[in-house]
């Protein structure tokens, strides 16, 4: 099996990483803080196929504060950035009630309506307001 990193742009360190992650989510039209990011030790984006990959040094929970909702960021997030999309997303996870499922697809409604969606592959889907999840937030 191909190595999907193959080919793909890598940025290294906090200052750098952040950056080309949030240009990534703002070239696909997602939420800039989307992923509240720490110690980022690499962040690497393939343009032909979506897959994006970030390495930070430890697990962040962040708070979003406008939904009550704490979600956490494993070491190592993976998944396929798309238009308004992210699909088969690893590494990050919200709580719910007292479990920890992984979110696997985040997608921003087009047209636009100001919601995003967050699927679980328990099935669970939540939608919450865009703006919960604009930089600094």
């Amino acid at each position: 099996m191909a190595d999907p990193k193959e080919g793909g742009t890598i940025k290294k360190g906090q200052q750098e990483g952040l950056k080309f992650a949030v240009s990534i989510l703002e070239e696909h039209g997602l939420p800039l803080g989307l992923l509240p990011l720490a110690d980022v030790i690499e962040v690497g984006f393939v343009k032909t196929t979506g897959y994006m990959w970030i390495l930070q040094a430890k697990k962040v929970e962040h708070n979003f504060k406008l939904i009550k909702k704490l979600v956490s960021y494993d070491s190592e997030i993976t998944g396929y950035v798309e238009k308004k999309r992210i699909k088969k997303l690893k590494g990050v996870k919200a709580k719910e009630l007292l479990m920890w499922p992984p979110v696997n697809d985040i997608i921003v409604e087009d047209p636009p309506t100001g919601k995003i969606q967050f699927k679980s592959l328990a099935g669970i889907t939540k939608i919450f307001p865009e703006e919960a999840f604009a930089a600094g937030q």
